[in-house]
């Protein structure tokens, strides 16, 4: 007999892990969960709206991929840097540098500081994985006459380029943590979108994997990449490396569309867009323990209703109400195998409710 297959409604949250903490975003509000040195949850409720609210464009298709990444990276530096401020030293005492910046700026040197880092994240990606695949093929391509042989090379360099560069910084101690907390908001995500009780046992037995994450966008538009420069040639090496920089935009609008589409639906096509993401999701999610889960637990409910949520999607299920009353029976973690099947930093491209909506 077929193994019935569980029902998944999206919730319309989205987050991001950071360091000790998960943050999560709730249409235009969002918390930051942090675990401070004395083992006590920390939880910062604020709003962010994102860039040019309201603007047309933000509501046009490909358009509105490219404002999202941007206000990702905008909202992923600033609650990085939030969750930093608990493991620094000195952190309330000001230097001459921030008295000097705060005259010049006029009190409004964290957001001319997080714009700046902001534009250096991608330029820095865009030199990372353009440019340097670009110039690596030339290199290794002398005696190359045929166009589709560099292309391909180019491509394939630019695909490895970037897992070896998720490799390397998964060797790091800090980023080794902050992947098992990015597992934890996944985990959070896909109970609740499961129809189940946010609790930690519930939350614990949940896939690690999520088919709207900022890893599946990333690799989205490298192999995006791989495929327009494949077709659009110029015999210009100037405008060869133009072109490749002004479609970074246009391939990161794609990217965000094919996530929104696998994000809304179930079919077979929405699955064959989400594996090669869900795949590399088993090097940038671990597996978190239970006071990570806590913690994302924690940032989930300080933006999120999921009791009203799932009374209004699942209304067949009795939901308790708290969680020392829990009835879900014991049941096996989800296999490697069984999570593939269903379903410069560690930013979130964040795709809500609202935009799946519009």
């Amino acid at each position: 007999m077929a193994k019935r297959k569980r029902k998944t409604c999206y919730s319309g949250i989205g987050g991001q892990a950071v360091l000790e903490g998960i943050m999560m975003k709730n249409k235009d509000k969002y918390s930051v969960a942090v675990r401070k040195p004395n083992g006590e949850i920390e939880v910062d409720i604020d709003e962010f709206g994102g860039s040019c609210k309201g603007f047309f464009l933000r509501r046009w298709f490909f358009f509105r991929g490219v404002f999202n990444f941007i206000d990702s990276l905008r909202l992923g530096l600033k609650v990085i840097n939030y969750s930093a401020s608990f493991y620094e030293d000195d952190v309330d005492k000001e230097t001459r540098f921030d008295k000097a910046m705060n005259k010049v700026f006029r009190g409004k040197t964290e957001k001319v500081l997080t714009g700046f880092i902001t534009l250096l994240s991608i330029v820095l990606a865009v030199a990372i994985f353009i440019l340097l695949p670009y110039y690596l093929t030339k290199l290794l391509s002398v005696n190359v006459l045929n166009e589709t042989y560099t292309a391909f090379i180019e491509g394939l360099i630019r695909l490895a380029v970037f897992i070896v560069y998720v490799l390397l910084i998964s060797l790091s101690k800090d980023i080794k943590r902050v992947y098992r907390y990015h597992g934890a908001e996944h985990k959070c995500i896909n109970c609740i979108e499961k129809g189940k009780p946010l609790t930690v046992t519930n939350v614990m037995k949940s896939s690690r994997l999520h088919k709207r994450c900022g890893t599946s966008f990333m690799l989205l538009v490298i192999l995006l990449s791989v495929i327009l420069f494949f077709f659009i040639r110029v015999s210009s090496p100037v405008w060869r490396l133009g072109i490749r920089i002004l479609l970074v935009p246009v391939i990161a609008g794609i990217a965000y569309e094919l996530i929104r589409f696998a994000g809304s639906f179930d079919n077979v096509v929405a699955k064959f867009v989400s594996i090669p993401g869900l795949l590399l999701q088993k090097i940038t999610t671990k597996e978190p323990d239970e006071k990570m889960v806590e913690v994302a637990i924690a940032a989930v409910e300080a933006v999120f209703d999921w009791r009203d949520f799932l009374n209004e999607k699942f209304p067949e299920r009795e939901i308790p109400e708290t969680p020392a009353e829990e009835t879900a029976k014991p049941e096996e973690t989800a296999t490697e195998g069984e999570e593939v099947s269903v379903l410069l930093d560690t930013s979130e491209i964040i795709v809500t409710e609202d935009d799946l909506n519009k």
